[in-house]
């Protein structure tokens, strides 16, 4: 006669395990509706007097018996048909079994005698009951929950014990003093009763606390059935401590519920085994502010009325544990923040501080400016690591980027910090002046630098020291990253780089001073360029495009390009192919392709006059824009025999003048704004590259 709840079509509710089949779902049901019939009939024969006092002996004996022996079957038939979680249910099973024969014996050997010895055979079959019932739900509680944290251990103690408290405030004085007359054996008895009880409800309540207060159907049920067998038990030793006690009351039919909810938990599906359990922020503040409430209700209401000494000692437990569990939750949520923050300056794939720390611990380095203690800011930038990427893909690429990120750490050691910003972009802040930052330095080069079968990694890097060079995190940021970028354009790595420096190189002999004005022009379109947010590998092809814009004037016959006064058309018609003359030596390089376009258009104008395919306005490519107007900035502010030199403010006037027409005026007016940055030292950014 034990109670199935309904399962689903498929065996099981959904994310449950299956039980039985569908034969035994029948079974259940039938078993069910038996169980529910009983206890109806037992309701309504103690309540309204159903059937007369004829069948009180069949309704308070036999029924009453064969609804708690059912539910020892159903748990003692659930573990010997379902392998799963089955010593558990066998205890439930055996504790049950007792609680039956302790009903059974004392109906045969009393029946409606009032004369019953204490203790008695039934009494040793109830008490042992409580046992088995703690050991079978610890050791389900062990089997569904992997993981019990200290807020569940603390929660599920505060439940307990506050639970407890307000039963014994309420209970346990009428009951202790009518449990402590007769012989030693008859008190120990009648408060074993009342204490297994407390314990009892005390497992159940902290067993939910366990579980994170997330009942299934089956722990609900089980929850039910254990807790309701302990109100029971606790309402008829105060009742009967009152002498109010009455045969097939509601605290029998209680009892009844209690075996019918045990014997359906133990047929309910069975959840996967949870992890640790996510428990809602409000949850975690209720939950131990509920029970401290009650706590302190027993309290104060123990200042107005008298209540158990226990009640008392509980209640005070359960606040001290409720203190302790807002320390914990104040501890848990301190190492939570502590990771927050660690996580947000901290780059995950190596480990190293990202570009957030990086520019917090710059800003400290310099909090001072000038007066600040000397360190080295060290910019690297991988060579080759595209290419990297491309052939052997980004996990690879990934795990490469972690593997040099750890090199880099122990090559810096205690004498600095290591970061990366992102991408293929790695910094070092080295304490201390330049001088002894150079073995550092090449420490971090080599720890940089990978070498396999298709691949070749190297580091470029540019190096300011602090300070002295530059006294804010921006300045010292651009510097680094201006010098790193000159290092990587005259490294001979790649093929366009061994090209681009042999090109650079016939612009110096061929003609020294347009190959430095170049060089600078390079510089200020790769400012211009950061301003208009173009990525790395567009500055790369920027800067070579403005150092290789005239290359093409190297096929100019030089009394063309030295000619003291104006030329005339067919002159001006020659020297204007030299863009594409430019375009078809750089062109013969395919890595150099994006660079022969920009040398191209880069006399083109805005207003679609420019030469050689009289492109006009947004169809200028954007770094030909640029280095149209660098270059022209730098030919006005430079001393040339054929023009007087100006002032960086009269040319800023002429390029506002002719933006519109020769010029982007957004280029213009981000031009402008690099230059006069209070941020940027155009003569620190001219000084050459270590």
């Amino acid at each position: 006669m034990f109670v199935g709840a309904p399962i689903n079509s498929r065996g099981a509710a959904s994310g449950n395990q299956p039980i039985v089949g569908p034969r035994g779902r029948v079974a259940l049901r039938i078993a069910a509706i038996a169980g529910l019939l009983a206890l109806a009939l037992h309701i309504a024969h103690g309540q309204f007097g159903l059937g007369g006092r004829a069948a009180d002996s069949f309704t308070y004996d036999w029924l009453y018996d064969a609804v708690i022996i059912s539910g020892a079957v159903s748990c003692l038939t659930r573990a010997a048909v379902v392998r799963q979680e089955r010593l558990p249910w066998l205890i439930f099973g055996i504790g049950l079994a007792f609680n039956a024969t302790g009903e059974v014996y004392f109906s045969l050997a009393f029946g409606d005698s009032g004369n019953v010895p204490i203790p008695s055979l039934a009494d040793l079959f109830y008490l042992l009951y409580y046992p088995a019932a703690y050991i079978a739900l610890v050791m389900l509680v062990r089997r569904r929950v992997d993981h019990f944290g200290a807020a569940q251990w603390l929660d599920g103690a505060i439940a307990a014990i506050a639970s407890a408290s307000l039963i014994a405030a309420l209970a346990f004085d009428p009951i202790a003093r009518d449990a402590s007359s007769g012989s030693t054996a008859a008190i120990a008895t009648n408060f074993a009763y009342p204490v297994g009880d407390l314990i009892l409800l005390a497992v159940v309540v902290g067993a939910f606390g366990l579980a994170s207060w997330r009942p299934g159907r089956g722990w609900l049920l089980l929850g039910l059935g254990l807790a309701a067998s302990a109100v029971a038990d606790t309402s008829y030793l105060y009742t009967s401590a009152n002498g109010t006690y009455a045969v097939g009351g509601l605290i029998d039919s209680t009892w009844l519920i209690a075996a019918l909810a045990i014997g359906a938990a133990a047929w309910q599906p069975t959840a996967p085994r949870s992890t640790r359990s996510r428990v809602k922020a409000r949850r975690m503040l209720v939950i131990p502010v509920t029970f401290a409430f009650t706590a302190l209700g027993v309290v104060l209401y123990g200042d107005v009325r008298h209540v158990s000494p226990v009640g008392i000692v509980l209640a005070g437990v359960t606040l001290l544990l409720v203190i302790a569990r807002a320390g914990w939750t104040f501890a848990d949520n301190a190492r939570l923040l502590t990771a927050s923050r660690h996580e947000a300056v901290t780059d995950a794939l190596t480990g190293l501080g990202n570009r957030r720390r990086m520019n917090a611990e710059l800003d400290e380095a310099l909090a001072n400016g000038i007066k600040s203690p000397p360190a080295v800011l060290v910019m690297f930038d991988l060579d080759g690591f595209k290419l990297y990427n491309d052939r052997f893909g980004h996990l690879a690429g990934d795990t490469l980027l972690a593997h040099l990120g750890h090199r880099l750490r122990a090559a810096v050691g205690s004498a600095g910090i290591a970061y990366r910003p992102g991408g293929d972009e790695f910094c070092v802040l080295l304490r201390g002046d330049i001088v002894r930052a150079d073995v550092h330095i090449a420490a971090a080069v080599a720890a940089l630098s990978a070498d396999g079968e298709g691949f070749c990694i190297r580091a470029s890097h540019g190096a300011v020291a602090i300070p002295s060079e530059a006294h804010s995190p921006s300045l010292a940021l651009r510097l680094a990253d201006d010098r790193m970028y000159v290092h990587k354009g005259g490294r001979g790595g790649s093929a366009s780089q061994q090209t681009h420096g042999v090109l650079l190189e016939l612009l110096r002999e061929q003609q020294p001073e347009l190959h430095d004005r170049l060089r600078d022009v390079g510089r200020l379109s790769v400012l211009v360029g950061r301003k208009l947010r173009m990525n790395e590998e567009q500055l790369d092809e920027l800067r070579r495009a403005a150092e290789l814009k005239d290359i093409g004037k190297t096929a100019v016959p030089e009394a063309i390009l030295n000619k003291p006064g104006p030329l005339d058309g067919d002159e001006w018609m020659f020297l204007r192919r030299h863009t594409l003359v430019g375009e078809r030596i750089l062109a013969a390089a395919p890595a150099l392709s994006p660079v022969a376009a920009l040398v191209r258009s880069s006399h083109e104008r805005w207003d679609g006059s420019g030469y050689p395919d009289r492109l006009a306005r947004t169809a200028i490519p954007l770094g030909a824009r640029i280095v149209a107007v660098c270059d022209a900035f730098h030919a006005m502010v430079a001393e040339r025999p054929y023009s007087p030199q100006m002032s960086p403010e009269e040319a800023f006037t002429e390029l506002n003048r002719q933006a519109g027409t020769q010029f982007d005026p957004d280029v213009v007016a981000a031009f402008e704004l690099a230059w006069h940055d209070d941020r940027f030292d155009p003569a620190a950014a001219a000084q050459p590259t270590r």
